[in-house]
């Protein structure tokens, strides 16, 4: 089975940055795609940012333009670049890693937008 460990998460004002990372247990050559997810209080999870093991990427509509999601194998590690941080950004941010019949997921962490 694969571990995810999410850091970066923290406290920023509106219109400022964050870079997340999420270190797999495993060689994400193996993991099929991986991805980002975030729950805001009383709203379920979301996807924000999710890259395959080719590296092609895919982004929810609410952060295009403003995250930039990337990976590198030889670190076990999939980042996300949040640039222009909003209010409405502010949720736990969860990685997942996604096998084909099983999926995998990290703690979370916490990110908050100040306005």
């Amino acid at each position: 089975q694969v571990q995810l460990v999410e850091s970066g998460g923290g406290l920023v004002q509106a219109g400022g940055s964050l870079r997340l990372s999420c270190v797999a247990s495993v060689r994400i050559f193996s993991i099929i795609d991986m991805g980002w997810y975030r729950q805001a209080p009383g709203k379920q999870r979301e996807l924000v940012a999710r890259i395959t093991r080719g590296g092609s990427s895919n982004y929810s509509d609410s952060v295009k333009g403003r995250f930039t999601i990337s990976r590198d194998n030889a670190k076990n590690t999939v980042y996300l670049q949040m640039n222009s941080l909003k209010f409405e950004d502010t949720a736990v941010y969860y990685c997942g890693a996604f096998m084909g019949r099983y999926d995998y997921w990290g703690q979370g962490t916490q990110v908050t937008v100040s306005s």
